[in-house]
């Protein structure tokens, strides 16, 4: 099973967007709420490489980038791949 972290916030309808993908896909997903100003927040840039959007998705350690980085993967057919490492 991959490790799936998400950095949200509330109110967020990209989160919400790439957190029901996920679902579908039937992943276990561990949330982190990086509200601006957090810790959690600072490291999600820090691990995404400066990106300082919500949501910020990791696979395995992976910065995979954000709701549309996650959908344009998965029309590419490229998501089940990586979910199954």
């Amino acid at each position: 099973m991959p490790n799936i972290e998400i950095y949200t916030t509330p109110f967020c309808p990209y989160c919400d967007r790439a957190k029901a993908l996920l679902a579908r896909k039937g992943v276990a997903v561990v949330e982190h709420d990086a509200p601006h100003g957090s810790q959690a927040r600072r490291d999600a840039v820090t691990r995404s490489g400066g990106r300082t959007t919500v949501p910020q998705i990791f696979i395995n350690g992976q910065a995979i980038g954000g709701s549309d980085d996650l959908a344009a993967l998965d029309r590419a057919g490229q998501l089940d791949a990586l979910l199954a490492g």
